[in-house]
């Protein structure tokens, strides 16, 4: 079988053939492993707070991720190929809080008491608020978590009071879909609330990465590969650049080599789908039809930047109170959530800021970062780095036409962008990559 792309998705259909006894040949045109979530190293560009000296190397990830406990595949296939679930991940109950303290903080309990102690202790909320929410919440439950396929987040939301829908509502929904609410499929989040709250023991419990996001699962996924009895072929630095229909009793032939089945894991874009226009063109003019092999080409993408920097750190290592905490997304403020990498296996000092459905350039929102840094958290801050990731996710908006796993007989897709229950995160990847490997 062959794997085009090297990404989580790609990874984990590799890993299920593999772990179903097939020999797997992985395509990645880039140079490094992990696609869309990986780590990269910097030269740091000034002196640190630790005794780091400018031109030192460091490693960051290309945006700061988070999983919930309900990304059940995800921890399962990381667990599969070696990973410390334990030590690879600080475990906590849900908290969206901010620096003032206010905010929705779930304690250690069994769900549904820990939503419904969450909601009535939440710091800063009046009790309208509070049974506002918990009378919303019981609608979608009765409902079955469904609603209209055309509604969005702000319209499944639009009587709630303007602080739930501006301090929990709206950074809830762009953390989870990377969508604003006005303009997020309120399908899409139903169903996360759903798995998250209710469906999984312990699935919304936050899972902070606190090694680099190559260590969660890239790596470990490769090194797996490659041992025997398995021996991948693992191919970095290959770009694909032909796919066409093999000789039976072969399916396809990927850089005029065959195989019996390929997944085709890449966030697809105008060249990738074009090779496979090609290649259905070439059996049948009425497959590209029926495959829909170009609606990728029309899908909206949202970017996410992560700015890091260095702060002032306390006792103890920790320059914030919390691993995690939630800022006021205002004009000029354009992050919603910072992380101190300090209590997560990083450097003290050294905080991420992250800016979900991101529209500036890396330049900008780093300077509007530092005002932020200063007004929301009383933080001098020094940028070291920004990345934008610009194609990080597709747009969840309502009835948003993904693409179809199948292609075409041995030929599938896998992605967080094809069809399925989720948006764009690591669970969607794994979950499709996982299906999609599967030959039987």
């Amino acid at each position: 079988m062959a794997v085009v792309g090297g990404g989580w998705a790609g990874l984990a259909a590799a890993v299920r053939a593999a772990h179903d006894g097939h020999h797997v040949t992985v395509f990645e045109a880039s140079r490094h492993w992990g696609g869309r979530a990986r780590t990269v190293s910097i030269t740091l560009p000034a002196n640190g707070p630790n005794g780091e000296q400018a031109g030192d190397r460091l490693l960051l990830d290309n945006g700061q991720h988070i999983l919930i406990g309900a990304y059940t595949d995800t921890l399962r296939l990381m667990a599969l190929v070696g990973v410390d679930i334990t030590s690879a991940l600080l475990r906590t109950p849900l908290r969206l809080t901010y620096p003032d303290g206010s905010g929705l903080a779930l304690p250690n309990w069994p769900a549904p008491l820990d939503v419904l102690a969450g909601v009535l202790g939440a710091s800063g909320w009046r009790w309208s608020d509070k049974l506002a929410l918990l009378r919303t919440a019981l609608r979608w439950q009765r409902a079955g978590f469904a609603c209209p396929p055309s509604a969005t987040v702000g319209q499944l939301c639009a009587q709630l009071p303007t602080r739930l829908r501006h301090e929990f509502i709206d950074p809830l929904c762009v953390s989870a879909l990377n969508t604003p609410s006005d303009q997020a499929s309120g399908q899409v989040f139903l169903r996360v609330l759903k798995d998250a709250l209710f469906a999984t023991p312990g699935g919304s419990n936050l899972l902070l990465p606190r090694v680099p996001l190559g260590e969660l699962w890239p790596q470990a996924a490769v090194h797996w590969l490659q041992q025997p009895p398995r021996r991948a072929d693992l191919r970095l630095g290959t770009r694909v650049t032909t796919l066409s229909r093999a000789t039976p009793p072969l399916c396809w032939t990927v850089n005029d080599e065959p195989f019996d089945h390929v997944v085709w894991a890449i966030f697809e874009q105008k060249t990738t789908s074009s090779l496979i226009y090609k290649a259905l063109l070439a059996i049948d003019s009425e497959a590209p039809t029926a495959a829909n092999p170009t609606l990728p080409e029309a899908m909206a993408f949202e970017a996410i930047a992560t700015v890091y920097a260095w702060a002032p750190a306390r006792a103890g290592g920790h320059t914030l109170r919390h691993p995690m905490l939630a800022l006021r997304d205002q004009p000029g403020y354009p992050a919603q959530f910072v992380f101190d990498r300090g209590q997560l296996g990083g450097p003290p000092g050294l905080l991420a800021f992250v800016v979900s459905a991101s529209t500036d350039n890396a330049a900008r929102l780093s300077a509007a970062v530092v005002q932020q840094a200063q007004a929301q958290l009383g933080l001098a801050i020094q940028p070291i780095q920004t990345i934008v990731e610009k194609r990080a996710t597709f747009a969840c908006t309502p009835q948003v036409q993904r693409p179809p796993m199948a292609v075409a007989p041995g030929l599938v897709r896998a992605g967080d962008q094809v069809q399925g229950p989720y948006p764009a995160t690591l669970e969607g990847a794994m979950r499709s990559g996982w299906a999609a490997g599967a030959l039987d």
